[in-house]
């Protein structure tokens, strides 16, 4: 790291800690008393399993996510949110085309959380991988270490935001795997929109569950994950990749 970088992650973190949002609270603190990181357990691993191979020629998954979430594109590729998106691939051997839905892959091992000089970026002890907004300084280190391309920046003044999805100008944000539906028992909107409208391509569950339809398939079916040779141990699986 040189003296320069070294220097401006240093103010970071002091401008953060020292940032005031009312008497007697600091940012750091507030990022620091993460209620639903604390009563996420270990015991259970939230996951996704897309088999592309019934993956409709949709957008179901990416509208319902909008919907819930609150965000939505602007015709600007280059700036507009990514929390979900439809990837085509083809094969350059053979011409086949394959589509399907790319998100954060909730890392057991995110270099979005290793370069996070504020501790923005956190994983869930549940293996949800989410950005505190509060601490969040808009450095972008994230956006560019995530292989998945799955993170945003905000550029833009936000409005008509959902009680449950805290989001504001000038802060990265990604899949949540809709942690505030999660943290309810109830599956993420992309899930619940795919297995009513769409293919049924997409099963959220708990990969350490025996019982759970997405431990039972990852265990006798194959799967692969995207960029596997990084060792990541991603929480989202594709089978038919």
């Amino acid at each position: 790291m040189n003296p320069d970088r070294r220097q401006f992650l240093g103010w970071g973190a002091a401008a953060v800690a020292g940032a005031a949002l009312a008497p007697g609270l600091r940012l750091i603190e507030l990022a620091q008393a993460r209620s639903p990181e604390e009563a996420a357990s270990a015991l259970k691993r939230w996951g996704l399993l897309i088999d592309i191979t019934k993956c409709a020629d949709c957008d179901d998954c990416v509208t319902a996510c909008s919907d819930e979430n609150g965000w939505k594109g602007h015709g600007r590729p280059e700036t507009d949110p990514q929390w979900i998106r439809k990837v085509s691939l083809r094969d350059k051997r053979t011409g086949y085309a394959q589509a399907l839905p790319m998100m954060c892959q909730h890392c057991e091992h995110p270099p979005c959380v290793d370069v996070c000089p504020t501790g923005a970026s956190f994983r869930r002890d549940d293996g949800i991988v989410l950005v505190d907004k509060h601490a969040c300084i808009g450095c972008r280190y994230c956006v560019m270490a995530c292989p998945y391309g799955a993170r945003s920046f905000i550029h833009e003044e936000i409005t008509g935001q959902k009680a449950d999805v805290p989001r504001g100008k000038g802060v990265v944000e990604s899949c949540t795997l809709c942690v505030h539906r999660v943290d309810r028992g109830e599956t993420p909107a992309c899930v619940e929109a795919c297995n009513r409208d769409g293919g049924k391509a997409m099963v959220f569950g708990d990969l350490n569950d025996p019982a759970a339809e997405i431990h039972r398939r990852i265990r006798s079916e194959p799967s692969s994950q995207v960029r596997a040779d990084l060792a990541l141990n991603t929480g989202v699986r594709y089978q038919g990749l």
